[in-house]
Formats: C-alpha cells, sequence, structure tokens
C-alpha cells in the first residue's frame, strides 16, 4: 500500500512541475515579446532625430513643432517596464507616453505639407518610409504580445491549472488596450 501511495505522490510531483515549467514556459514567452514591443518603439525613438533634422534644414522656422517632438520623444524614452511588472497601471503609462509621441509626430507630420520641396527630399522619404513601416512593426508586435499573454491568461485559467497557478504566484497577464475614443474614426477636415 505504501509503495502506491509513493508512486501516486510521485506522478502527482511530476505532473505538478510540468504544470510549473508549462505557465513558466508561456510566461516567458509573452514577457520576451514585451522586449520586441519596445524595441519596435525604440526603433522608432532612434529614426526621429534623423526625420527632425531633415524637417529642420527645410523649415527651421517650425522651431516649437520640432521641439515638441524632441520633448515627446525624450519622455517616450524615459518609460520603459521590466516585463515581470507588466501591470496594467505600468502599461497605461507606457502607452500614454508612446500616444504623446504618436500625436507630436503626427503634428510635424501635418507641419511637412506645408514645404512642397521638403515632400520631394530623397532623404525624407525614406525616413518617412521607415516610419511608416516602424508603425506597422509596433503594431505587429503589439498584436503579437497581446496573442501570447491572451494564450497565456487562457492556459493558467483552465482546470487544473488554475488550481496551481495561484500556488505557484502565476497572475494574469496585462494586455495592450486601445486608447479611449480610438474606435471612432477621426474628424478630417480640409
Amino acid at each position: 500500500m505504501k509503495k502506491k501511495g509513493l508512486i501516486l505522490l510521485g506522478i502527482l510531483v511530476v505532473i505538478g512541475i510540468y504544470i510549473y515549467n508549462s505557465m513558466t514556459t508561456k510566461q516567458g514567452n509573452y514577457e520576451a515579446q514585451w522586449a520586441n514591443v519596445e524595441s519596435s518603439y525604440q526603433r522608432r525613438a532612434d529614426l526621429i532625430p534623423n526625420l527632425v533634422a531633415t524637417v529642420k534644414g527645410y523649415a527651421a522656422h517650425e522651431k516649437e513643432t520640432l521641439e515638441g517632438v524632441i520633448k515627446a520623444r525624450s519622455e517616450a524614452t524615459k518609460t520603459t517596464i521590466d516585463p515581470s511588472n507588466l501591470t496594467p497601471e505600468n502599461i497605461a503609462q507606457f502607452q500614454q507616453a508612446q500616444q504623446g509621441l504618436s500625436g507630436a509626430l503626427s503634428r510635424l507630420l501635418v507641419t511637412v505639407e506645408r514645404y512642397p520641396e521638403l515632400k520631394a527630399d530623397k532623404s525624407f522619404i525614406e525616413l518617412q518610409s521607415q516610419i511608416e513601416g516602424t508603425e506597422n512593426r509596433i503594431s505587429v508586435e503589439r498584436n503579437r504580445f497581446n496573442e501570447l499573454a491572451g494564450n497565456y491568461n487562457i492556459y493558467i485559467r483552465k482546470f487544473p491549472m488554475n488550481l496551481l497557478a495561484g500556488v505557484f504566484g502565476f497572475d494574469d497577464a496585462t494586455l495592450f488596450k486601445s486608447e479611449p475614443g480610438s474606435e471612432k474614426a477621426p474628424k478630417v477636415e480640409f
């Protein structure tokens, strides 16, 4: 009888180890994906000084707009999150800093419309294309993060993982959410 009890205990320990390792792997995957999200935002931040310098050459008197972009970039690059601390508050703070940069960048690109010679500049066209591509990368990386974090959340909520998740200290992952009001199309006036 003792032998059967030890065998059953051994099986339960092996199952517990398997579940713990699976949770750890899924958590590690979404945390690693967070690094890809930050990397994409960093790429955008790295492109901005070149864009500002190019615009400055054509539109030096747009100083306020250019300074706004530089300030927003500085704020956005200050805000980083340790992957082990992806709380809703931290992600919201990160998104807010990135939204500030997105808004400043949008204002800069609207300003550029006043300078046809700048819009035709090869360097500017290339930088604008790289920024557009980077914005697409950001979207892809955020979506991939949400996919991995969502899979992790589903996994730790299923039985019997949900029983062990709390014991082992695994909490739900926070997902990226759209900014309030983004479900409405912006009103564009000419």
